[in-house]
């Protein structure tokens, strides 16, 4: 099909001459037979000579053949393309939201690339503390944070704690004065704004009725600033932190949010940061929109912080997360089961019936390594990597192996006519909130990450074993 200027569209191109993202986003349906768009995989994604999926130079195929399956598999250089464009974009402070996707070597990868990380319990600020993440390159969140926790990030030396409540602040108070401080431990204060934003209900942030932060709206985010700086102890409030929520595409919400907190920082001498969190969106599916760039995301930033009167003395920071990490892998699936049947739908309002095809396709994953579709209703793609450019005719319903009815990965999957058992089946997009929500339902192995890169791959972790599974037993 045509594209701008009578140009071929580069995403439907076997081999793209370039990668990024495209200036327009042609609406594709959710039945597109085409295949898997080129945009929707990772930066190093190309074909082999046969057709089938390379990453990072490897033949996807056969990391699968030595990892087995259900595998994570992340290009290593695409993670560190946006952690150097979220650095080169936001300067040193710019954070990588862990939460997103975590392990020792993507700590490692964030720190190299000379991110900070935002850790929000414990154990993420445990794995970064092991990948040789230095302490002052943490930022630690939480709406419940244990003493435990505050304890560790003030011994340490974090280097910001995000404050969420006045218990907190209390907690802090005590804290702090127990563990003797002979420095200044620096925090932000985090403000709800009050703003809604178009997304899912349950990644929505900085609505009115949050658990988060302290609203704007109600003067309680004064009233804790107010306390923060006349506290005279070892705590130092360098500024504001707020987050609207996830998979954000539209940044007029975050505009609203700066105009909306500049007055509260400009009351306050001594404010000089201001973090405006993360939750820029990524397409999903072929129809999806294209998000922002995060370097489109940094420039409108600077200019809605200049619109609302904050001098260019104020450091502004964000918290990318799954702008970084979710393009940058697959997961393959093997499939176990293929199912078709007819169903008679409900009779119309003319009397007559209509029958309608079903083919589920049943792979040996499932909600335990992708729990996003049964959460939020999200949608994915599917495609065969043994030929990653071949047209997609056949409608299929792509489903786990979960004793669940709601065990479903690609409610509107498009396959190849030739797609039989024994198959690799693919979902792109899978790098954020994928592994790091995997569960261990019906006792399911978390599935193996690996990283390629250079013509080399290397597992970053393991596959469960039945053993971990009762390691932590104490007794029959």
């Amino acid at each position: 099909m045509g594209w701008r200027l009578g140009l071929p569209d580069p995403d439907a191109l076997p081999f793209p001459a370039t990668r990024g993202h495209a200036p327009f986003n042609e609406h594709r349906s959710d039945a597109d037979p085409a295949p898997i768009r080129m945009r929707l995989l990772p930066d190093s994604a190309t074909l082999s000579p046969s057709g089938s999926l390379v990453l990072g130079g490897v033949d996807v195929l056969s990391i699968v053949e030595e990892t087995g399956t259900p595998v994570f598999i992340y290009d290593e250089q695409h993670l560190r393309n946006r952690c150097r464009e979220a650095r080169q974009a936001f300067g040193s402070g710019v954070a990588y939201a862990s939460k997103s996707f975590l392990c020792s070597a993507m700590a490692a990868l964030a720190n190299d690339e000379g991110l900070s990380l935002d850790v929000a319990s414990g154990g993420e600020m445990y794995i970064a503390l092991h990948a040789g993440v230095p302490p002052e390159r943490l930022i630690l969140h939480g709406n419940n944070k244990s003493s435990g926790e505050l304890v560790t990030a003030l011994t340490l030396g974090v280097g910001r704690i995000v404050v969420d409540s006045f218990d907190e602040i209390r907690r802090l108070e005590r804290l702090s004065s127990c563990v003797g401080l002979d420095r200044k431990q620096k925090v932000l204060l985090r403000v709800n704004p009050c703003i809604e934003v178009r997304t899912h209900a349950f990644v929505a942030t900085g609505r009115a009725d949050s658990k988060f932060g302290l609203s704007l709206a109600s003067g309680a985010a004064e009233d804790a600033l107010d306390r923060l700086t006349s506290f005279p102890g070892p705590l130092e409030v360098v500024g504001l932190h707020t987050h609207l929520g996830s998979q954000i595409f539209d940044l007029d919400g975050m505009g609203e949010a700066i105009a909306a907190l500049a007055p509260l920082f400009l009351r306050f001498e001594g404010l000089s940061e201001l973090c405006i969190g993360g939750g820029l969106g990524v397409p999903y599916r072929a129809g999806d929109r294209q998000a922002p760039s995060l370097t489109e995301w940094s420039e409108f930033t600077h200019r809605a912080a200049r619109a609302a009167g904050l001098p260019e003395s104020v450091r502004l920071t964000a918290e990318p997360g799954r702008s970084i990490s979710a393009a940058a892998a697959i997961t393959c699936y093997t499939i176990g089961t293929i199912k078709s049947m007819c169903l008679t739908t409900t009779p119309s309002l003319r009397g007559t019936q209509e029958t309608v095809r079903r083919t589920y396709i049943s792979v040996d994953g499932g909600m335990s390594d992708n729990v996003r579709p049964a959460l939020y209703g999200s949608s994915y793609e599917a495609f065969l990597p043994r030929h990653a450019a071949s047209v997609r005719p056949m409608k299929a319903i792509v489903v786990g192996k979960h004793c669940e009815s709601g065990d479903v990965l690609v409610r509107e999957a498009q396959l190849p006519a030739d797609t039989v058992v024994g198959d690799v089946l693919a979902t792109p997009v899978t790098g954020a909130y994928g592994y790091s929500m995997a569960s261990n339902f019906n006792k399911a192995l978390r599935p193996p990450i690996v990283f390629v890169q250079d013509g080399k791959y290397r597992v970053v972790t393991r596959r469960e074993t039945y053993g971990d599974l009762v390691r932590l037993d104490t007794s029959l």
